[in-house]
């Protein structure tokens, strides 16, 4: 009995290990990767209601516009907005909004590979670069609304 108990303790911790092994997806990542590996997000994309205003206001930008979207994907805060971006996109459908992402690890000393140079203190942020400049971020938190929030920024 003995023998059978610690055989499935050590399963327990085995599994544990594993699944806590894949609470982080790091470097370049993609949105199918985030979704396939975190499939509670996409109720949040399947929940979400963007604002129409701001998204018939994004559907007329006719120059391409750059968003890297760094995030943790063990983070609230990253799992709530970075989906409902995923949703302005999907309703968005302009071909001139091109997105990447960069996950990055909880433990903060170990950031620095992924986010040199990119002055990155909280996550999400959303770096929107126009002609391969940066005109503005959106933080954590958006101000209104990841749409809202972008629209401010691509009227600078």
């Amino acid at each position: 009995m003995m023998k059978n108990s610690l055989i499935y303790l050590f399963i327990f911790i085995g599994a544990g290990l594993i699944l806590w092994g894949n609470t982080e997806l790091l470097g370049d990542i993609t949105r199918e990767e985030i979704l396939q590996s975190f499939p509670d997000w996409e109720e949040v994309v399947a929940t979400y209601t963007p604002d129409e205003e701001a998204l018939e206001h994004l559907l007329a930008i006719s120059y391409p516009v750059e968003i890297e979207v760094v995030l943790g994907t063990w983070c609230p805060d990253s799992k709530k907005h970075v989906s409902e971006y995923f949703k302005v996109l999907d309703r968005l459908d302009n071909p001139n909004f091109f997105s990447t992402y960069v996950g990055i690890p909880r433990n903060k000393d170990a950031r620095e590979p992924y986010i040199q140079g990119k002055n990155i203190q909280k996550v999400p942020t959303f770096i929107v670069c126009v002609n391969g400049k940066e005109i503005g971020r959106i933080i954590e938190t958006p101000t209104q609304s990841i749409e809202r929030d972008l629209c401010d920024i691509l009227k600078r």
